[in-house]
């Protein structure tokens, strides 16, 4: 699938899930509730479009470095945003032991950067280098922006879910078109389709990010190999309690999962695609621009 599909794919999702925001709005309380619930939508995406990096930054115990402290590292960037014609990200280290790595900002303006010191540590410069060319891949395909829209409206819509059980909404059945299965909608199947459709549009852009990246580094063997010792100490490592699961999306692989089986339920549920289904797709790559 090429960039461009995956893309337009992205923004039909999010357009769904908008548009299960509003009608739980309306459900709670008609066109008023419509007009809440866009407001409210509107002011949690603003405060997520200009503040959803710092939060992330500051859950990761992520810190910005020099390029003294970590020269190797500021060299593979600045190689790859010049090759690329982007602007250098800020860099920053986590202090979390667990190998990882994830890209935020609202654009490559604005874009920061940050390794995990167990991800230093167990990758090679090959490998390093693949996994740096797939964040900085999502920076310049703009995923982080999409995928805060994203999270922040399926927040929105649990919260809006739950705030009709305690005041009421729908309870005026001569007005209510839902009737008694809009609370059972405002209950679980909201919340339910805005998970699924935030981690359909991780999934999306995860792909996309290790095509771009394996085409940027042109070494796609080496972002394989990363994601293999990635998947696997995942599963041994745990992530910090400051860290949600919530954020889960952000990071290269998931943190909160080891291996993960390639068909199972929990599989719709991960917010990102299986390894070994990512490895088959960069093999083929490989073949691909060889």
């Amino acid at each position: 699938m090429t960039p461009g599909i995956n893309r337009l794919k992205t923004w039909v999702l999010i357009a769904g899930l908008g548009g299960l925001f509003v009608l739980v709005g309306a459900w709670i309380g008609g066109s008023t509730g419509v007009v809440i619930a866009l407001a409210f939508g509107l002011v949690f995406n603003a405060a997520m479009y200009w503040y959803s990096d710092k939060i992330a930054i500051a859950t990761t115990r992520s810190k910005p470095v020099t390029e003294q402290e970590y020269p190797e590292l500021y060299r593979i960037v600045r190689e790859l945003t010049q090759t690329n014609n982007m602007p250098m990200p800020t860099i920053y280290v986590s202090e979390v032991a667990q190998p990882n790595a994830f890209a935020t900002g609202r654009n490559p303006e604005h874009a920061a950067v940050s390794v995990t010191k167990g991800i230093l540590q167990i990758l090679d410069e090959r490998e390093l280098r693949g996994v740096l060319a797939h964040e900085l891949s999502h920076v310049a395909n703009r995923d982080i922006l999409i995928s805060s829209v994203a999270s922040a409206i399926g927040m929105s819509i649990t919260f809006l879910a739950r705030f009709a059980l305690f005041f009421g909404g729908g309870n005026d059945r001569n007005n209510n078109p839902f009737g008694a299965f809009g609370l059972l909608f405002a209950w679980i199947l909201a919340p339910l389709a805005a998970a699924i459709i935030q981690m359909a549009v991780s999934r999306s852009r995860e792909y996309q990010a290790d095509e771009s990246g394996a085409i940027l580094s042109r070494d796609p063997d080496a972002l394989a190999s990363a994601l293999r010792k990635l998947e696997t100490a995942a599963g041994k490592v745990p992530v910090p309690a400051s860290v949600s699961p919530a954020e889960a999306h952000l990071f290269i692989v998931n943190p909160f999962r080891g291996r993960q089986a390639s068909m199972s339920l929990a599989n719709l549920f991960s917010t990102h695609p299986p390894t070994a289904e990512r490895v088959a797709r960069l093999e083929q790559i490989k073949q691909e621009i060889a």
